[in-house]
């Protein structure tokens, strides 16, 4: 069967291609065919393959505070969403909520991208604050969520990276607050998790990056050693499975989360002092050339520059809804 009656096959699969990703959802219901066909490994690759794949930045972001009083604090902790941002058009949009979290994700959760899908796991329950070992994988194509299979064991605040159709997890601490130096990976396409080596030590609070074919886990601190940020980073080579471990990469006594990029050396770096008018706390979401920077300032101000080294050039604010305006926790780039 054609893909588009009286075009020949090579056609109707470059029409398909070129077709935005906001198009998909309703052609998967054109028929089966396309449906199969779009929602396939194969099609992504070969839209990334010609170019006509798009990039998006995601954002675990704050729902805006309701107050009943002008100026006065929130009266409860934020809830969060996702935000999704297109650096071409400039737009906002947030994403409808996971069926198991109705008014908002679990409170620290680790987002992450594999082949043009969004992974949303772990954090703690927004309702509890208990640890939960979730995942949810959010599709493009059909704009929903599915709930993928549970993380081996509860974790919090562990480093995360994700290359081809596989997310790296390492680090992090357990539910009794015990830092961890396991490495999971958990296979999108399969619904699978499998142990790998463990790191050299102990690593919470770490912050994970993928650089080439390593998996970097950046800093963090053992179990014994509350909040002493480690100048150490290991990496884990992909296709040999093994760990190396680097020291003096990372600033001592600095928290790495959400603000670990490349440096012109290949190895991470921190955003904020590669750039000094990011502010301390600030988060960055490389996309290729593109860069989207959260200010770690009080004002919540975004701004979206090109990558010229570690360095971020041409810095340009971004006009924000106010809707969108609400701290970031954390973000990840998404291919689709």
């Amino acid at each position: 069967m054609e893909l588009i009656p009286a075009l020949p096959e090579e056609l109707g699969l470059e029409c398909l291609t070129r077709l935005p990703y906001t198009a998909h959802r309703v052609a998967t219901q054109v028929c089966r065919q396309w449906s199969q066909l779009l929602r396939s490994q194969e099609f992504y690759y070969h839209r990334k393959k010609y170019g006509y794949t798009e990039k998006l930045a995601c954002l675990v972001q704050a729902f805006p505070a309701e107050k009943t009083i002008p100026d006065a604090k929130p009266a409860s902790s934020p809830s969060y969403g996702l935000t999704v941002f297109d650096p071409v058009s400039q737009t906002w949009e947030r994403l409808g909520p996971v069926s198991k979290y109705p008014d908002g994700l679990p409170l620290f959760c680790q987002p992450a991208s594999c082949e043009g899908k969004l992974i949303v796991m772990g954090g703690w329950n927004p309702a509890s604050y208990d640890p939960v070992r979730d995942v949810f994988v959010y599709d493009f194509t059909t704009q929903g969520w599915t709930q993928g299979k549970d993380m081996p064991s509860k974790r919090s605040f562990f480093a995360v990276g994700a290359i081809g159709s596989k997310v790296y997890v390492a680090g992090g601490h357990d539910e009794n607050k015990n830092a961890l130096k396991s490495l999971w990976a958990y296979n999108v396409s399969e619904d699978e998790w499998v142990e790998l080596t463990q790191m050299s030590q102990e690593r919470d609070e770490c912050e994970g990056v993928v650089i080439g074919n390593k998996f970097w886990v950046v800093s963090g601190y053992e179990t014994e050693a509350q909040g002493e940020f480690e100048s150490s980073c290991e990496s884990y080579q992909l296709d040999t499975g093994d760990w190396s471990r680097v020291e003096g990469v990372w600033k001592p006594g600095k928290c790495p989360r959400s603000c670990v990029g490349v440096g012109n050396d290949g190895k991470p770096a921190s955003w904020p002092e590669s750039n000094s008018g990011a502010g301390e706390g600030a988060i960055g979401i490389k996309m290729d050339e593109l860069v989207i920077l959260k200010s770690g300032s009080a004002d919540q101000e975004f701004f979206l520059g090109k990558m010229d080294g570690a360095k971020i050039d041409k810095l340009k604010k971004l006009e924000v809804p106010n809707e969108f305006s609400g701290l970031v926790q954390s973000g990840c780039f998404v291919e689709i």
